[in-house]
């Protein structure tokens, strides 16, 4: 068996916060999902059903609550905390996509989603 590519994905993670750069958005909050794409060697995991060798999704949705509940005004510093938080804490990540997505955002027409991604390389 040759594995060419290996990708773990969380979609649609939903988390209430505080984000944004108007001083109501502090107050009322929205709601926003975060899309993680991580590559990382796991063939230990493949070969051998063992947690201990792939990434811990539990572990990654903790890391991300955390740094969704610490206020920032851009989504870009958002997905850039999550992103060095994932690579602090998970020295087998190569490479990661991370988006955030703010639903109904205050744009003053209607949109479902405002979004910002994020690809970082090791």
């Amino acid at each position: 068996m040759k594995i060419t590519k290996q990708t773990i994905t969380l979609d649609s993670l939903r988390f209430y916060a505080f984000h944004g750069a108007e001083p109501q958005e502090a107050i009322v909050g929205a709601w926003y999902t975060v899309d993680i794409c991580i590559k990382a060697d796991v063939t230990d995991a493949i070969l051998n059903d063992n947690l201990s060798g792939t990434i811990n999704y539990a572990k990654v949705t903790e890391i991300i609550k955390q740094q969704m509940q610490i206020r920032s005004a851009l989504l870009e510093h958002v997905a850039g905390r999550i992103a060095n938080a994932l690579l602090d804490g998970f020295p087998a990540i190569s490479s990661l996509t991370v988006k955030v997505s703010k639903q109904n955002p205050p744009v003053c027409t209607p949109c479902t989603a405002s979004g910002f991604t994020l690809t970082i390389e090791r």
